[in-house]
Formats: C-alpha cells, structure tokens, sequence
C-alpha cells in the first residue's frame, strides 16, 4: 500500500490538520475528562490546547511528543516524517534544511528527533534468525577507526542491528541470548564466535564461505549482507559519516524501515502511529 505526496497533501493542508490529528490520536474526541468524567472538548482559540466543556481542564496534545516546546511548524514535522518514512536511503540534514527553509542546527534536531521514534522494541526474534557481523567506519577520533556491527534478521520479520566498540564470544553470544527466543534455528558463518557450544539452547547452521559455501539449502546469512550493503551505502551516500556517538540511532533507523516496510502499511502511518503511542499528554488545570 502506498502513502504519496497526493495523500500527505491532501491529508495535512494547515498547521490545524496536523494539530487535530495528533488531538484525535493523543487524546481522543470522546475521551472522558480524567476530573469530572465529561465527553466533550473544546479548542482554546490561538492556543494548540483543549479544553473540557464542563470543568475547563486543560488538555496539552504535543506535550511529551518529539514537538514538546517546539516553535517549528507541525506541517514541517510532519513533511520530515513523510520523508523519512519513503525514503529508502536516509534523509541528510542538509536536504530537510534545504527542503525546510530552517537552519542546519533544525533540520538536524529534526532528524534526529524522528528517527527516536525509530528505536528498536523490546521484542525477541524467533524462528529462522541469520546473525553476522561487520566493520563500519564512523567519523574517527583516530584516523581509520571503525566500530564493529552486528545484525540479526528474521526470515521474513524484523531485524536488529547493533554497534559495538569490537566483536567476540564474550559479547555477541550475550546479545544473542538475549535478543533471540531459545530454540531458534540460528544461521552465521563459520567463524569460531558461533560455536554450537556457546549455543547451547539454539539449533545452529553455519555456511563456511572459505570454503565457497554461501547458501546450503535454506541456510545462509544473505539477507543480514544485503541489509549490510543497505546501511552501508546509505551513510556513504546521504550521511556521508556518522560518528560513533550516534551511529547506533542510524542504525535503529534501517532496521526499523526493513522491518516494518514489509507489513503493507505505509511507513509513514507507522511512524504517525508510533508517535502518539509513545507517551500520554500532560493534562493541567486552568
């Protein structure tokens, strides 16, 4: 299903689509006063509050969002969204300052912003799980460092993927434990990290590429390589360099694109979703 800018323009015209968009979402039209019960709110003129009809409690639908005290027009929250959500490569901070018409230091508390609501849940994967590891180069405090990744991907479901400072035994089987039901079918490499010892719990099945083994029947790592080639040719084409400070957020960002892009929602009603799911407004007393 496909959101495009028709939809986006058609849905979202004025400041106040997006406003009672996010009132409808937060809160509720018919949510009932949390002091005196009643059903029915009203719209403090010049203000982005509601009202209850009967006690006048106040109702404060961005507070506890990322636009929490934010002077940036919703509709340019909302357009960043889009653009994160369709993008399949990331969006530069420079492009949404360009596209915008903010500063640079906006656009990239913008992105940066977004791409929170794209961190990874506190979920576990299960079934059929490829695991492998990575370099990636970050911007160096020493030239030529780089911080090691590790993704695990869900044959046809979810994916993490995860930065850390290096790779052994000692902290990938860790992560794995903790990240994958026990009884998965586990897919790697030949590598010693992924001895079946260290999986004890798990049903492990490696393919030894020194040996030009890439896919034995249904085992094989080839979908955690090609989201590796996804994450690594979208930093270097549209971030250029990330620094190891905020890699992992970038990282969060693919992941959760590659694993809701194919739920048959539009990305974008996702993310919309996620937003006002993510915490309950403050609600005051005039």
């Amino acid at each position: 299903m496909k959101y495009t800018i028709k939809d986006f323009n058609k849905a979202f015209k004025t400041e106040d689509d997006c406003l009672e968009h996010i009132f409808k979402s937060r809160i509720g039209e018919n949510s009932p006063c949390p002091k005196c019960g009643f059903r029915k709110w009203y719209r403090i003129t010049g203000r982005k509050v509601w009202s209850c009809g009967k006690c006048r409690y106040q109702v404060h639908p961005l507070a506890g969002s990322i636009f929490h005290k934010s002077d940036t027009p919703l509709m340019s929250w909302f357009f960043a969204i889009y653009k994160f959500a369709n993008s399949r490569n990331g969006v530069a901070a420079k492009e949404l300052q360009r596209d915008l018409g903010v500063t640079y230091k906006c656009a990239w508390r913008i992105g940066k912003q977004v791409r929170k609501l794209m961190e990874m849940d506190d979920y576990k994967l299960g079934g059929n799980v490829e695991v492998d590891e990575a370099e990636m180069k970050v911007r160096p405090k020493v030239k030529g460092q780089k911080t090691d990744i590790v993704a695990m991907v869900e044959r046809g479901g979810s994916a993490k993927v995860k930065a850390m400072e290096y790779i052994s035994s000692s902290n990938i089987i860790p992560m794995i434990k903790s990240e994958v039901k026990q009884g998965s079918n586990v897919m790697t490499d030949a590598s010693r990290l992924y001895s079946q010892s260290k999986l004890p719990n798990f049903k492990h099945s490696f393919v030894n590429h020194s040996k030009g083994e890439y896919s034995l029947g249904n085992v094989h790592i080839n979908t955690t390589e090609s989201l590796f080639g996804q994450i690594k040719r979208s930093i270097s084409g549209t971030y250029h360099q990330v620094s190891e400070q905020h890699l992992q957020s970038y990282l969060d960002e693919f992941a959760w694109r590659f694993s809701h892009g194919r739920l048959g929602i539009p990305l974008f009603v996702l993310l919309l979703n996620q937003l006002c799911q993510a915490q309950r407004p403050a609600i005051d007393k005039i």
